[in-house]
């Protein structure tokens, strides 16, 4: 079962950091169609947040169509995000590279920062949907604009360790936070 972790200091909201380690469990195979996610009870017990932010979390990942609620059992997994298994080679060099920068002396948050400036650099800035320069160099995606915040966040996870306890990625410069996109009002003024 999925553990969430709540990096109160991040600056990211913590229903968006449920969220996005659901997604990275998915992702990463750790979380398969049918598994039953943890209650709210549970994640408040071991995360000591509101139960509503949960419920919050969760809703946003039914709307999604990544689980499902079933009334008086649970929350289930109906999809998987797959597409970056466990034991892949490249998965493989990644971990090699993130131990060669730890022992340069590089902290996780300066991994982070790098590994998402190349990921930015590669596959155009998360969230902005722009497209590196054309010949980009090898190993560009043909899709930039397909990859999300979430997908910079599973990679940085995989560079780490592979749980989805970890902390989400650092936001990128010059894409608009996910907290103060949930928050938008229209017509200037709070309802």
């Amino acid at each position: 079962m999925v553990q969430y972790r709540i990096d109160r200091r991040s600056g990211v909201a913590t229903y968006v950091q449920i969220v996005q380690q659901t997604r990275q469990a998915l992702r990463l195979g750790l979380l398969e169609p049918g598994d039953k996610l943890p209650t709210a009870r549970e994640v408040v017990e071991a995360t000591a947040i509101n139960p509503n932010t949960v419920l919050k979390a969760y809703r946003e990942l039914e709307r999604e169509g990544l689980v499902e609620a079933r009334r008086g059992l649970g929350t289930f997994v109906r999809r998987t995000l797959g597409a970056a298994a466990t034991d892949t080679p490249l998965r493989a060099e990644l971990a090699e590279w993130a131990g060669r920068a730890r022992a340069a002396g590089l902290e996780r948050e300066d991994v982070a920062a790098l590994f998402t400036a190349v990921l930015d650099e590669r596959f155009g800035a998360a969230g902005t949907g722009s497209a590196p320069p054309t010949g980009a160099g090898p190993g560009s995606h043909p899709d930039p604009g397909s990859r999300s915040d979430s997908d910079t966040t599973a990679a940085t996870a995989a560079a780490g360790k592979a749980t989805t306890g970890s902390a989400p990625a650092p936001h990128p410069p010059g894409a608009e936070h996910p907290r103060h996109a949930a928050h938008t009002h229209q017509g200037g003024s709070r309802p």
